[in-house]
């Protein structure tokens, strides 16, 4: 069986290359060029015409020097023009010593006194010498008999000052050339020593930005943007991005929905948007470690951080409340097992019990057992409904009273209580107290002469919560520290996590203006107290209906 053919590889099409290190460095090295290119040429541009300038006045100063010697005016005025005459040895001894291609003195009619070609001597000048002869000084590139030259004019005057002739002086401009293109070489050297440099710094921050963009095309770059943004606004977590100064840099729409921010709280310091708090700590780094619970309003949030190389740092957000309120109610449904368990053994024992008076046909006794067991949970029932008239709340003190009773502890209601069934948010009064109520079963178990007394109290719109126990008490110190986040002295249970009860309790407090505090029993243990103010309605108003009593309550 033969090979499978190789797939033909494309042919590689020249163009515009796609990674941004190639663009970025082809396009700082085509600035760089132009900018030399056009560096050097407005540089040669003036030059020229510099060279020129400076050629004329050179040949303009010989002129005057010249035309300063007063014998050459009196030799002029004195001799003829001869080859071996006193101005022609005078004006051959100046072309020498300054360099000059000529120097020509003239008399006012324009003959020819001294030249480089003493041919030429006593004849007339090729050029118009009347601006001269009347005065004027002339620099001009012209064009003569010994070809192309700066010229300078200028007249020539005796002792007495009047203008008897005329001295010209040119400058070969082949030499101005010469300086020109001599110069090129070393500004062209200078200028792609430019380029060279600029393309080396080119290079190294192509390459910096090939690192920084992991050698990616414009176009992947922007499809990855795209999908970031749709990621991050998709996922169920929220994300929280920080700057090194602690500033949202990024918040995705979760995280808005979690911590009940707005889009504007990106670009603002945390601690500005969220307040002092313990969600505030998490989020910045003040709190460190991994699966961080915090309470936000009435959520429970899981956090994770995650510092970034810029000295910044990115959060995620889950959302446990849902997951704790399962926990608490698993948590509540194994207590309520246990309990059932040691009811089943003690109604077992009951029955039989019963059965034996019944065989020893002992009936008034059997009754009056009978009498006495239901008496007893009946005035339990009793005794809690005749003071709290909520039935969400009474059903949850019932079923409080009958776990507490199997664990050996007494809880029964304070002297005093009276609770309308005029509840504004029965749920959150069933939290608050399902809370208070397991941690101070948690406190008494065990003590002597176990007790929990739970009292409720209206105060017109306001209700006063008081849950005392027998247990230990909480040491003044730790007295604001059981409100935290994840501040427990108990063992982790089933779901995992402790310390959210009392601080929920708290934020729920709280978030109806009241309060939470906790202080000693006056016979010890601990005794909380919740203020929840307007929670009730107006005496009158319409009773809102309540949902169905939950006998599992919360648990810390």
């Amino acid at each position: 069986m033969s090979a499978p053919s190789p797939t033909p590889r494309r042919p590689r099409r020249l163009g515009w290359p796609q990674r941004v290190f190639s663009q970025v460095l082809l396009m700082q090295l085509a600035i760089a060029t132009g900018v030399t290119a056009l560096a050097t040429g407005l540089f040669l541009a003036p030059l020229s015409t510099q060279l020129d300038d400076e050629a004329m006045r050179r040949a303009l100063a010989i002129a005057q020097s010249t035309a300063a010697q007063p014998q050459i005016a009196e030799s002029l005025l004195t001799t003829a023009p001869e080859p071996g005459g006193p101005v022609q040895s005078a004006a051959e001894r100046i072309r020498w010593s300054t360099g000059a291609e000529y120097v020509v003195v003239m008399d006012r009619h324009g003959v020819r006194w001294s030249h480089t070609d003493t041919r030429r001597i006593g004849k007339v000048v090729s050029t118009d010498p009347s601006e001269a002869l009347a005065g004027g000084e002339i620099m001009e590139i012209d064009s003569g008999t010994l070809g192309r030259s700066a010229r300078g004019k200028v007249p020539l005057r005796d002792n007495a000052d009047h203008i008897v002739g005329a001295v010209s002086v040119g400058i070969a401009y082949d030499s101005v050339h010469a300086r020109l293109l001599a110069a090129i070489p070393g500004l062209l050297a200078y200028a792609g020593g430019a380029l060279a440099v600029g393309a080396l710094a080119a290079y190294l921050i192509s390459r910096r930005i090939q690192r920084q963009t992991h050698d990616l095309a414009f176009s992947d770059i922007s499809a990855l943007l795209t999908e970031r943004e749709a990621m991050l606004h998709s996922i169920r977590e929220g994300v929280v991005a920080l700057d090194r100064t602690g500033r949202i840099r990024l918040l995705n729409d979760e995280a808005q929905r979690l911590l009940g921010l707005g889009p504007d709280a990106a670009g603002r310091p945390l601690d500005d948007v969220l307040g002092r708090g313990r969600t505030a700590d998490v989020l910045a780094g003040r709190v460190v470690g991994d699966d961080l619970l915090t309470v936000r309003g009435n959520r429970v949030l899981l956090a994770n951080r995650m510092p970034t190389a810029d000295g910044g740092a990115v959060s995620t957000l889950r959302d446990r409340t849902e997951l704790e309120r399962l926990g608490r109610e698993l948590d509540s449904t194994r207590g309520l097992i246990d309990a059932l368990r040691a009811q089943d053994h003690e109604h077992a024992n009951r029955l039989h019990t019963l059965l034996g008076l019944l065989e020893l046909e002992k009936h008034e006794d059997a009754m009056e057992f009978v009498t006495e067991v239901v008496g007893v949970h009946r005035a339990t029932a009793e005794q809690v409904t005749e003071k709290v008239h909520d039935p969400l709340l009474a059903s949850l003190l019932v079923g409080k009273a009958t776990v507490a009773a199997e664990r050996g502890v007494s809880l029964r209601m304070a002297p005093g209580t009276l609770l309308p069934d005029r509840l504004v948010d029965p749920r959150g009064l069933v939290t608050v107290v399902g809370n208070l109520v397991d941690n101070a079963l948690d406190a008494a178990a065990g003590s002597d002469d176990a007790l929990i007394e739970v009292g409720l109290r209206a105060d017109g719109r306001t209700v006063v919560l008081r849950v005392r126990d027998s247990g230990t008490g909480v040491p003044p110190e730790s007295r604001e520290s059981v409100f935290t986040e994840g501040w427990s002295t108990k063992e982790l249970p089933a779901h995992g996590k402790r310390g959210l009860g009392l601080a929920m309790v708290r934020r729920l407090a709280e978030r109806q203006g009241g309060s939470a505090t906790v202080a000693g029993a006056p016979e010890g243990g601990a005794e909380f107290t919740v203020v929840l103010p307007e929670a009730l309605t107006e005496p009158g108003l319409a009773e809102t209906q309540h949902p169905e009593p939950d006998l599992t309550g919360g648990v810390q």
